[in-house]
């Protein structure tokens, strides 16, 4: 079993990142390349078992939300069908959790799965630089986003996300 682990510091609070990330399909909202989002099967981005079908960089890609936790400010999630990666039994957790000091956030995403032997460096990096890419793209979102977010109306729009811009 092979593990892709990264984290970072946020100067923003716990609750502040995980009012965006909270909900499973909020991705259009904090990941650069995401065109659009949707929830399968009329469920709501915070219910497990919801499956987020995201159009990311001209690919689909299907996710299962296996648990959340709004205690811990984590959520943990899988591919549904074929995976985007030669990987199988791909399980990622992304956690935010309060620094006292500063009000700030650290912030750990990590993915484990099994391959190939001779990919397993190769993976392991690739998803490192994926998880650092995207909080990168959540630390740009939240200098953009509009005081107060997010409120009844201001991340969807038919009840899908939207991005939101400053």
């Amino acid at each position: 079993m092979a593990t892709a682990y990264y984290s970072t510091v946020f100067q923003q609070s716990a609750p502040e990142l995980w009012k965006i990330v909270r909900d499973f399909n909020n991705y259009p909202i904090w990941v650069g390349g995401v065109g659009e989002s949707e929830i399968e099967d009329g469920k709501s981005g915070d219910t497990v078992g919801a499956v987020r079908n995201a159009l990311y960089q001209g690919r689909r890609i299907r996710q299962r939300l296996l648990a959340q936790s709004d205690v811990e400010r984590s959520q943990t999630y899988q591919f549904c069908g074929e995976p985007t990666l030669p990987v199988t039994g791909f399980q990622a957790t992304l956690r935010i959790t309060p620094i006292v000091d500063g009000d700030r956030a650290f912030v750990e995403w990590w993915a484990t799965f099994d391959c190939e032997p001779d990919s397993r460096d190769e993976l392991t990096g690739t998803l490192r630089g994926w998880f650092g890419k995207w909080l990168e793209s959540l630390r740009g979102t939240l200098e953009n986003l509009p005081a107060g977010f997010p409120e009844p109306g201001i991340g969807e729009m038919n009840g899908r996300p939207r991005a939101v811009s400053g």
